[in-house]
């Protein structure tokens, strides 16, 4: 946990410190008026995303709040842990989408929500929910929303400096082929910090795993929950995760790649019960993972960590 802990704080300086040195540099060297202008719709936008998530994230999910009278046992397992967890109790909602899954969000702690699926509450038992909705309140706790909102928007200013230069600063500055070398620069940051914020958003899958676990949930529970979760998606209709696929980074696991984790963690359940129990977890342990290029490519794209890298990063843990 330490290990993750600090590589995150590298990363997140690493990343400020990238746009302060580029809008230090451009601005000090240029004096450009427009550039700031650019930074600060950046800035702007990132407010407004920050402000209007949580409705778009409500209508396009189809959430529906839920009163306590609705799903009492929901209701108990949620506030139990959001209490251990030292947590605002979150709002409860169900998103009326087949794909099983579920989602935290919210602007803040005090402001946060958790969201499962109808599908979600089909496919798990009480336990499995239980482990997903601790991943879901870490998330809230460690207000990964936030982060990720907030380092999100270097990607984002680095996109508009490269246009600025490479199509608009070119017109202006007589020095042409400067300008365009500093916007395919910034276009190159801007794929540089993209992948890096990616790599945060799966650092931060980590944390929240190891969140539920400390809420008392069994490693192998959770890893269940994730098993059970990629079938879930590889059986969900195909135009059903087309509409959710814009914010597929909101979820436990990916479901875009449910039929690649399908091939990896069915190797896992040696009993082929569905499940995966605490002897293979530990089984698991003592297991020595290899990804080929191809696996590695796709989860330096991927907001999630790789799933059998994940699993195996669970059986490392300890019951909370």
């Amino acid at each position: 946990m330490f290990f993750l802990k600090l590589r995150m704080m590298i990363l997140m300086t690493a990343l400020f410190a990238i746009i302060y040195a580029v809008i230090v540099m451009i601005g000090s060297y240029f004096g450009l008026r427009d550039f700031y202008f650019y930074l600060f719709v950046s800035l702007a936008m990132m407010f407004i995303q920050y402000m209007i998530g949580p409705k778009i994230v409500e209508w396009s999910m189809q959430v529906k709040y839920i009163k306590r009278e609705d799903n009492p046992r929901l209701f108990q397992m949620v506030e139990s842990m959001a209490m251990r967890a030292e947590i605002p109790a979150p709002r409860i909602g169900i998103a009326q989408i087949p794909l099983p899954n579920a989602f935290a969000f919210g602007r803040s702690i005090k402001d946060g929500r958790i969201c499962v699926t109808e599908g979600i509450l089909r496919l798990l038992n009480e336990d499995e929910l239980k482990a997903v909705l601790g991943h879901e309140l870490s998330h809230l706790k460690n207000r990964d929303v936030l982060t990720i909102t907030l380092l999100s928007v270097i990607p984002m200013i680095m996109y508009r400096i490269a246009w600025h230069f490479l199509f608009y600063g070119r017109r202006r500055d007589e020095r042409g082929g400067n300008t365009v070398l500093i916007g395919i620069a910034a276009f190159l940051f801007y794929f540089i910090t993209n992948l890096l914020v990616l790599y945060a958003s799966r650092i931060r899958e980590y944390f929240a795993d190891k969140g539920s676990v400390l809420l008392g949930n069994s490693p192998h529970t959770l890893a269940s929950s994730l098993y059970k979760l990629v079938y879930g998606a590889a059986r969900t209709n195909k135009d059903s995760l087309k509409e959710v696929e814009g914010l597929k980074a909101f979820f436990v696991n990916d479901p875009s790649c449910a039929m690649k984790d399908i091939k990896e963690l069915s190797q896992l359940d040696l009993d082929n019960s569905g499940t995966i129990d605490s002897k293979e977890l530990a089984q698991l342990r003592s297991s020595k993972i290899k990804l080929g290029f191809a696996d590695k490519m796709m989860e330096l794209l991927s907001t999630h960590p790789n799933m059998i890298k994940r699993i195996k990063r669970l059986s490392e843990y300890s019951a909370g």
